[in-house]
């Protein structure tokens, strides 16, 4: 029964409308279960939440459950570091799984059912090497030609399977293949290997395995013994799902379950991934940048993952909110990042406190504001949200403003300060910019303090302070109560919009690694560091998790590096769209 969410008024995906065909059908006795089958190999990445936000979302949507569930096949590159990072960053999207499983928990299942299939005829052991196995593959217009062991006797072939977990067998000498069709048209079913040799403890299991089961073989078999009804899946397993169903059905036999085969089984059912502009999204390269510290870690604000996002200051209302907005359709589509962070700067927009911060800060000077005085201003804490309540702000005569918020010289449409010109100060008041002797420099040139006078009748919430004027209004913090803190401002880590496409190109021109190609096409203007920013002391209270906005700049929260004597400040996103911009 499909969840009343009030979602019915949008239109249903086209995994939607086959669940809800399945469900009509009477498919898998009216059940719904999902799963989201992670390979703990890395941090997840932002193609990881659309998969996560289809399989959870799915089993929510139609009353069923979705679990999670490791694809533990390749002790190589696991580690109990990525399962903690997945199941954190899964959490944190807003999603909760039914049961967490292992693709080791089967180890014992797919090896009966691999000795089954020997016995059966339908496997056998291959002692060739992987470069003569591809070549005895054929080509997509020419069929592939048997292995000389193929006929290999059941006993011969059961011996031989037993010695590829025995331990002495040496990796890459002996594996194990299903029997299919040397010429068959999906290059996928010419004998596909479904065990090979690692000779390597697992983090589970120990060393009680030393063959392992390939991912064809393991990840359908899987679902059957898990119960899944909707397999789903990108679309790059396309060509994957006939031998899934295969699988499924030879498991089906090997269980006595033959009847109703096809209304009681799992259905793949695959849909495009999310690609992103200027973003490269592999784990293998990811990795790699990592490890080369071409970024800090996997939770680098600037990379795609979703620790990073988090980092970053990212809402998953507004990762879920991008990814409802792009959708699930049969192909894939490069996907333009402005859209991602217009759907952060919306949600944003409405759970964001306001703080004041100047980032490249220059003294103005009140210069008719009495010495030594100071006022307790109030500041509300967010206009979209009257319950989020208000803040004090400390004023007093003289404040920092934002450097390029004053020229001395300025231009007729220059509405911020100038000399002569008037411009309101955030919750506070108007000021003046004085005529003559506006400014002091220093020795370069560079101004360091302004000098101004205040309308004391104009304070904000006062009668007089409904005067108009033609400048706008600035933001500023108080010099002796602002806080010094570093803030990082982020650019895209890419210098080209496909990079995924452009460090395949570069890598079969130059014969190169992939560390030597990503070198050549990251931006080393990514980062900007600054320093000599000043913000006011309730911002310095801000924690990892709160997200602010710096008026008059963008979204930010504070890193995970900040501390009370040292604030470290995020940019997650400015209040306009700058990649149209920066991509004409």
């Amino acid at each position: 029964m499909k969840e009343n969410t009030g979602e019915e008024r949008r239109s249903l995906s086209f995994v939607e409308q086959i669940v809800e065909k399945d469900l009509a059908e009477g498919k898998n006795g009216g059940r719904i279960q999902t799963r989201f089958p992670p390979e703990p190999n890395g941090y997840l990445h932002i193609g990881h939440a659309k998969a996560i936000a289809m399989d959870f979302g799915i089993a929510k949507r139609y009353g069923g459950i979705c679990n999670l569930r490791f694809d533990d096949t390749n002790p190589v590159k696991e580690d109990t570091e990525y399962i903690e990072s997945i199941e954190h960053d899964i959490k944190w999207l807003g999603f909760e799984w039914a049961n967490v499983y292992y693709a080791s928990d089967y180890f014992q299942e797919l090896w009966d059912f691999a000795v089954w299939l020997i016995k059966q005829g339908r496997a056998y052991v291959d002692e060739q090497s992987a470069e003569v196995i591809a070549q005895q593959k054929g080509t997509t217009t020419s069929p592939g030609t048997n292995s000389p062991f193929r006929d290999r006797p059941v006993e011969e072939n059961l011996r031989l399977f037993e010695f590829m977990n025995s331990g002495q067998c040496e990796p890459g000498t002996l594996v194990l293949r299903a029997k299919i069709d040397m010429a068959h048209p999906n290059m996928l079913f010419r004998d596909p290997l479904i065990y090979r040799v690692l000779n390597i403890p697992h983090v589970k299991t120990g060393d009680k395995w030393n063959a392992y089961p390939m991912y064809d073989f393991t990840h359908g078999q899987s679902d059957y013994l898990e119960g899944v009804t909707h397999s789903l899946c990108t679309l790059e397993f396309v060509e994957h799902r006939p031998l899934y169903d295969l699988f499924v059905t030879w498991m089906k036999e090997y269980k006595g379950e033959t009847d109703n085969i096809e209304d009681n089984r799992p259905r793949q059912t695959e849909f495009n991934k999310l690609n992103l502009s200027y973003t490269l999204m592999s784990k293998r390269n990811l990795l790699a940048l990592v490890n080369e510290h071409l970024v800090s870690g996997w939770d680098d604000p600037r990379m795609p993952t979703i620790c990073g996002f988090r980092r970053r200051g990212y809402s998953p209302e507004s990762i879920q909110k991008f990814i409802d907005k792009i959708g699930y359709t049969t192909y894939d589509a490069l996907n333009e990042m402005a859209l991602l962070e217009s759907a952060v700067r919306d949600d944003l927009n409405a759970r964001a406190i306001r703080v004041s911060a100047v980032l490249n800060p220059v003294k103005v000077v009140i210069t008719n504001y009495p010495e030594g005085q100071i006022e307790q201003l109030t500041a509300v804490n967010n206009p979209e949200n009257e319950a989020d309540g208000e803040h004090c702000v400390e004023f007093g005569r003289e404040l920092w403003i934002e450097r390029d918020d004053f020229m001395e010289v300025a231009e007729k449409k220059f509405m911020r300060l100038a000399p002569g010109k008037e411009v309101r100060l955030k919750n506070a008041y108007i000021i003046k910019c004085n005529e003559e002797n506006c400014c002091e420099k220093d020795a370069d040139g560079n101004v360091t303090t302004i000098y101004c006078t205040y309308d004391p009748d104009s304070r904000s919430g006062m009668p007089g302070s409904n005067r108009k004027i033609k400048g706008k209004t600035l933001h500023w913090v108080s010099c002796q109560h602002a806080v010094k803190a570093e803030v990082r401002l982020y650019e895209r880590l890419w210098k080209v919009e496909n990079p995924r496409d452009e460090l395949a190109a570069i890598r079969e021109q130059q014969q190169c690694d992939a560390v030597t190609a990503m070198k050549q096409i990251i931006n080393p203007d990514s980062l900007s560091t600054l320093s000599n920013c000043y913000i006011e002391p309730f911002a310095a209270q801000m924690k990892p998790g709160q997200y602010l906005q710096f008026q008059r700049i963008g979204y930010f929260m504070a890193d995970a590096d900040s501390t009370p004597e040292h604030p470290v400040f995020n940019k997650t996103v400015g209040l306009k769209d700058t990649w149209a911009k920066q991509n004409r």
